[in-house]
């Protein structure tokens, strides 16, 4: 019998990566409540925290960037 890997919907994996975040609950008290594994928890919230400087950054400063290095290679 083939297993499946759980798939979490990215909006899911938001609001509990925000909460590990948060700092309320423990990552052990934070699986309980969602039904998932607590590494799983904390990886989400590292990416999370990772990615978080770019969703305020200029994204035309970085359009305009590829575009030259495409530019350059052509």
């Amino acid at each position: 019998m083939v297993s499946m890997r759980k798939q979490y919907k990215t909006a899911f994996k938001a609001k509990v990566a925000l909460d590990a975040i948060k700092g309320e609950k423990t990552i052990a008290q934070l699986a309980g409540v969602f039904g998932v594994h607590p590494n799983q928890i904390s990886r989400w919230k590292a990416e999370l925290l990772e990615k978080l400087p770019d969703i305020f950054s200029d994204r035309r400063k970085r359009v305009d960037k590829d575009r030259e290095e495409t530019e350059a290679e052509l």
